[in-house]
């Protein structure tokens, strides 16, 4: 039975993933080194993360090996690559969504242990992973004088308005 209200939500995170992909193309290269006062992670660094995170869940919820390593992008062609793979572990993400919720996914962790939770759990940290690193890469622009991630232009009200 399809869930409309779930499918909403992760079209939702994969329509702002692919916005914020396109307006961080537009940017300068030398934004990616751009940090936000007391962190060290720039946008480079976290939108690696956001992108390897997204494909780790997405892996998870299909009882897949993680994906490959990858450098932190430099380029306007890595963030291109990475803004394929977000794409690939978005659409993922949705499918896997459909299985049952309450089923038990279990992985090794990075550190060594075995990590069992419900899908739903998954499910939900993808969406809230990916949300909470567009709003500290927004963060770390505006932190360099750079406002154009607009976050209220990645909201689920503009959203609804593409229907």
């Amino acid at each position: 039975m399809e869930n409309i209200t779930l499918n909403r939500t992760l079209e939702h995170m994969a329509w702002a993933n692919t916005q914020m992909f396109t307006v961080l193309a537009a940017l300068p290269t030398d934004a990616l080194a751009f940090t936000s006062p007391g962190s060290e992670w720039s946008v480079g660094a976290i939108t690696h993360h956001l992108v390897t995170g997204a494909e780790n869940y997405a892996q998870r919820l299909h009882g897949e090996p993680r994906a490959e390593k990858r450098e932190l992008p430099a380029t306007v062609a890595d963030l291109a690559a990475l803004a394929a793979a977000v794409k690939v572990a978005d659409a993922k993400l949705l499918a896997g969504a459909q299985l049952p919720g309450d089923e038990i996914v279990t992985w090794i962790s990075y550190g060594g242990e075995e990590i069992s939770v419900p899908r739903w759990v998954l499910v939900n940290q993808a969406v809230h992973h990916a949300t909470e690193h567009r709003a500290q890469i927004a963060g770390a622009l505006a932190a360099n004088g750079n406002t154009t991630l607009d976050l209220d232009a990645l909201d689920v009200w503009t959203y609804n308005d593409t229907f």
